[in-house]
């Protein structure tokens, strides 16, 4: 994928280390844009890309810890590389386990936020591409009928067919018929793949499933 097909968001009050940071993250080859508060992010439309956020920790009104909590709340899923001039350990630990991926006190090596994108990018990137995935899974799963899904339940959790026709009271035929119904609607190559996907879609105990 290359670097302009990912973006990365910058906000800091200090319009100065804004332009530094953005001049910084252009100069390798990546988009970015930036905003002086974090009320200017939640307004604007984001573009649907890999990403991370560059989140200066005291910004006037909303701070950064706040914005973090806003952005959780709203569903907003993205990776936060926190800045600050003022770091002490109970912010930064507070951060962390809030989910910020850095937490780099200025001044910082370039270097240091550049590898921090890099991996905040990557994580954003893999994250949507399982998302992705799992939305297009639980896409295949709505297709199945209420006794399709039961097969499907009671084959993942390991029951051979006749065990599931004792189970569910039908033939080990209708069994058959139900397993190449799921195999086919699911796309799966295999028993172990059939697995997986359940796995992904949270298949918990037979007979019950949860996205």
């Amino acid at each position: 994928m290359k670097k302009t097909d990912q973006l990365v968001f910058v906000i800091d009050d200090d319009p100065s280390m804004r332009t530094a940071i953005k001049e910084l993250i252009e100069a390798v080859g990546l988009s970015c844009q930036t905003f002086g508060s974090g009320q200017e992010l939640l307004e604007a439309k984001l573009p649907d890309v890999p990403s991370c956020l560059v989140l200066d920790v005291r910004l006037p009104g909303l701070s950064g810890l706040n914005l973090q909590r806003e952005l959780t709340e709203r569903g907003i899923k993205i990776p936060i590389i926190f800045i600050t001039g003022h770091g002490d350990i109970p912010m930064s630990v507070q951060a962390m386990k809030a989910g910020a991926l850095e937490f780099l006190t200025k001044p910082f090596r370039d270097q240091d936020l550049l590898d921090a994108i890099e991996q905040a990018t990557e994580r954003d990137r893999a994250a949507r591409r399982q998302r992705s995935e799992t939305g297009e899974l639980v896409h295949r799963s709505e297709a199945l009928t209420p006794r399709e899904r039961e097969v499907m339940n009671l084959v993942v959790a390991g029951l051979l067919n006749k065990q599931i026709a004792s189970e569910l009271r039908i033939s080990e035929k209708t069994v058959n018929v139900h397993r190449s119904q799921v195999m086919q609607k699911m796309q799966a190559d295999s028993l172990a793949e059939l697995v997986r996907m359940a796995e992904k879609l949270q298949l918990s105990t037979p007979g019950t499933q949860s996205h």
